[in-house]
């Protein structure tokens, strides 16, 4: 089976998106850092963290972000990520392994204080589909004494504008919905 895939430049130079034709998850984003991780959740992540010089992989719903690192050259790494996606994608082999990216997913997510609800509610509805477009993902970490801990993955993770994003865009919109809202902070 034929795969479509489209390449999309990012704000950030050490990564790129590849929009695919199909759904690679039921939800949300799946970051990948360290290759024993995508191992053991992603046969798609794992072959990509193999390429040399791709230091993270995040998987969309449509969608695929691969960071590179120094060594890495766009003009190598792409041929190869791009006959990876092919390879995979065309032999319908699963993408993750569904059961414990939900695990990974459930257990940050549960319980929290009104608040951690409301600036989940904020960055589910409105921020993490904008970053999406860009190749990126913002998932909250806590929110403590009036702070917002938030992860910046994908494109995000490294993004030169990202601290504007972050403060300028995150920040103002959770503070103006939130009162509690003091800061938003990278970590």
């Amino acid at each position: 089976m034929s795969v479509n895939i489209q390449l999309e430049w990012t704000p950030n130079p050490s990564t790129l998106k590849y929009v695919v034709d199909r759904r690679l998850l039921s939800s949300g984003a799946v970051n990948f850092t360290r290759r024993e991780e995508a191992e053991q959740k992603s046969p798609l992540a794992r072959k990509l963290m193999d390429i040399q010089g791709v230091t993270a992989v995040m998987l969309g719903l449509n969608f695929v972000t691969v960071t590179k690192g120094d060594e890495g050259e766009w003009d190598e790494l792409n041929d190869a990520v791009m006959s990876t996606l092919d390879a995979h994608l065309g032999s319908d082999e699963p993408v993750v392994d569904e059961a414990a990216v939900a695990a990974a997913r459930a257990a940050p997510a549960e319980g929290g204080s009104s608040v951690e609800q409301r600036i989940r509610e904020i960055l589910d509805a409105e921020i993490r589909p904008a970053v999406a477009q860009d190749g990126g993902d913002i998932t909250l970490d806590r929110y403590e004494n009036g702070v917002v801990y938030l992860h910046m993955q994908g494109s995000c993770s490294g993004c030169p504008s990202s601290t504007a994003t972050l403060k300028m865009g995150i920040e103002g919109r959770l503070r103006e919905a939130i009162p509690e809202v003091t800061e938003v902070v990278s970590i």
